[in-house]
């Protein structure tokens, strides 16, 4: 159970309800008139509350879990212990995460530091110029700066800065100490704490007797429904815009280049370095420490695995790994190889020992 002290919980549902809710359907023989007050793990879920299963790995505590309910996909169904009613789902996971949603409606959005929503702080910094629309929220020691503009139901978290002529849209969140310049942010944004968003990318003539500074004169492009993870940094355009399409997920501790185009629904894991002037489709998944070199493109639905370096395009809708990164079944072939080649070079060196 989610602890109360951080979390407001809202329910109980009927099972009719929440399958109305959840993309799911209700069992035949399962009663939707139950009460579900809570969602819970299945080893720990007790009467009243729903679980799920979406992986085999997990058919066992399935069949032992207390549960009164039960998210499954149809091929689990004859798994189920006596008893348990079930709301059969294509896609268990995310009706999973459907429900939590009704549950506990706030948590995908960071919690106010202080004082209660829709009030601007007598504490923060707002010059004269900004337009902070009715709704928003301006917590203790936040700024916005000159000619700003934040959209009603938006939250401008404690010791945050939005400076000179940003813009925030509805019902985005800027995290605490976090720091936005030259750029706009879209509707229903969330960017936590301590991001960086729109400081002048790296861009140097190189040469003697110094390196010469390339102004960048371009912006950060934030669209709708963008979540961006702690400390992550987004260098604004040098003369066209970085971009960050509707939708996409940006984890913990991402460098994100000048004039960096990110699609529509992208999922970009912790410790990803992108640099300047890359291209990336729609739907691409970065794993975790993906490197790529710069004015690269990397087509539609592309899946790069966790560590690898990527030096060349990649056409949509492949997937590649390793360093330099290649596509998958080549990658996993070279590995297969080395390995024995070290196994038999291991046998030949123990052979003349």
């Amino acid at each position: 159970m989610a602890d109360l002290r951080f979390f407001e919980k809202e329910g109980p549902f009927s099972l009719g309800e929440l399958a109305s809710r959840i993309e799911a359907n209700v069992h035949e023989g399962s009663d939707e008139t139950i009460s579900i007050t809570d969602v819970a793990p299945l080893d720990s879920a007790g009467p009243d509350e729903i679980a799920f299963l979406d992986n085999p790995k997990y058919v066992a505590a399935f069949e032992a879990t207390k549960a009164s309910a039960c998210i499954v996909g149809r091929k689990f169904v004859d798994k189920a212990p006596a008893g348990i009613a079930l709301l059969v789902s294509d896609q268990p996971y995310r009706s999973y995460a459907l429900a939590a949603q009704c549950f506990y409606p706030t948590s995908c959005r960071p919690s106010d530091t202080f004082g209660d929503a829709s009030t601007v702080s007598p504490a923060t910094h707002i010059h004269p110029s900004a337009k902070v629309n009715e709704g928003a929220t301006i917590e203790p020691g936040a700024v916005v700066s000159a000619a700003c503009e934040v959209g009603s139901g938006a939250v401008i978290a404690s010791c945050a800065v939005v400076a000179k002529g940003t813009t925030v849209g509805r019902d985005s969140y800027i995290g605490p100490g976090a720091s936005i310049s030259h750029a706009h942010i879209g509707d229903r944004v969330t960017i936590h704490a301590g991001v960086r968003i729109g400081q002048d990318g790296f861009g140097f003539a190189m040469g003697l007797p110094t390196h010469e500074k390339i102004p960048q004169l371009g912006r950060v492009i934030v669209q709708d429904d963008v979540e961006i993870g702690a400390n992550t940094t987004i260098d604004r355009g040098a003369g066209p815009d970085t971009i960050i399409g509707a939708g996409t997920k940006i984890d913990n501790l991402v460098q994100i280049g000048h004039n960096v185009v990110i699609g529509q629904g992208c999922i970009i894991v912790a410790q990803c370095g992108l640099s300047g002037s890359g291209e990336f489709g729609d739907y691409v998944a970065l794993g975790a420490r993906v490197g790529t070199i710069g004015h690269i493109k990397i087509g539609d639905g592309v899946q790069i695995a966790a560590r690898s370096s990527v030096i060349h395009d990649i056409p949509e809708g492949q997937r590649w790994g390793g360093t330099p990164a290649k596509p998958v079944r080549e990658w996993q072939r070279e590995l297969i190889a080395l390995q024995r080649m070290a196994k038999d070079y291991g046998k030949k060196k123990g052979s003349t020992a």
